[in-house]
């Protein structure tokens, strides 16, 4: 037997409670009826109340209760074998890895910020393949694609920015290598999601855009960080934070450049997303939801029976005799007259 909802046998914690419960007022209903006359007396004042009914009462709705947690916590026993097809689209999303990533004009750092959020991104998907890509001065591929999203999340969760020793931003290249490790030749179901504050060191993003949707890749841009820009942290000393700076030891701002990631949406027949200090990328996902999918194959997974049913009814004929047990017991009084 295995549970899908275990956590709800918490609730079982509660029985304690309600038996506490119980007792406390069965005391102050005692209690009650000191003060109206002595407890050997009632009775003979009340001969149609039952204590022992009022504890019937009580187990019938805890047993209601038990069974009912049992129903919600949904067992399951007897297994069957179904054949599952996987209907999905490939996506596949290509992260800045720049040192200008490290700004921290989106909370707690662009890059972050942009991991976690490709996180959620993950947990929405339902059959479509994710793969990974990290870029800086060139690409490579951190994850292929994958239907496994805890393998792709792990991928994730180690990306930093000494992850490509080549600094500098080369979106051209990120597309090229978004477009090659879709390796498939329809010219459909592919789905790249380009993460960048779009600062481009090479300026052919939008040809490699423009080729990249003849292969029918659909490409979604989403700017991180702001057009006012910020300092960029290389080192911290404690609690100092050193900051990057040029030949002239000016300091180097790094500022968000929404016109190369707009152009590069345009091509890619996808949409730009401004990310600002809500970056939120269910709006992407909403976008994939409605593509037309591709079958991925299909597999024999096994299917448990789900009998929560009866511990349902049992929970429900529980609740059905604790309502109809009557608190008070019906006695036949027999008449006893005079006879003349």
């Amino acid at each position: 037997m295995r549970f899908a909802t275990p956590n709800y046998f918490w609730l079982l914690l509660l029985i304690p409670v309600l038996i506490g419960f119980f007792i406390w007022t069965y005391q102050r209903k005692q209690a009650a009826l000191a003060r109206f006359a002595s407890l050997s007396l009632l009775p003979r004042l009340a001969p149609n109340t039952n204590r022992n009914r009022h504890i019937v009462k009580w187990t019938f709705f805890l047993l209601f209760f038990t069974f009912m947690v049992w129903a919600l916590a949904r067992p399951q026993f007897g297994v069957k074998m179904e054949m599952i097809e996987r209907r999905g689209v490939d996506v596949i999303v290509a992260l800045d890895v720049s040192k200008s990533m490290l700004a921290e004009d989106i909370a707690p750092s662009r890059l972050e910020r942009a991991k976690h959020e490709i996180g959620k991104l993950i947990d929405l998907l339902r059959g479509d393949r994710i793969g990974l890509i990290v870029f800086a001065g060139h690409s490579y591929v951190q994850c292929p694609l994958t239907l496994d999203y805890g393998a792709a999340e792990m991928f994730l969760d180690v990306v930093t920015t000494d992850w490509i020793s080549v600094q500098g931003t080369a979106l051209a290249d990120a597309i090229r290598q978004s477009t090659k490790a879709f390796r498939s030749e329809a010219k459909k179901y592919k789905v790249l999601v380009l993460l960048s504050d779009g600062e481009d060191h090479e300026g052919d993003a939008v040809d490699a855009a423009q080729k990249a949707a003849k292969e029918g890749v659909r490409i979604y841009t989403v700017g991180i960080g702001s057009q006012s820009g910020a300092p960029i942290p290389i080192r911290r000393r404690g609690s100092n934070v050193v900051y990057k700076k040029d030949k002239n030891g000016d300091l180097v701002m790094t500022r968000l450049n929404p016109v190369t990631l707009e152009k590069i949406a345009l091509e890619g027949n996808g949409k730009y997303f401004h990310a600002r200090t809500n970056l939120d990328l269910v709006q992407i996902y909403d976008e994939i939801a409605s593509m037309e999918k591709k079958e991925l194959g299909a597999n024999k997974v096994a299917m448990y029976e789900e009998r929560y049913q009866l511990f349902l009814l049992c929970a429900l004929v529980f609740l059905l005799l604790e309502f109809f047990v009557p608190e008070r017991v019906k006695r036949k009084e027999e008449w006893r007259g005079r006879v003349a």
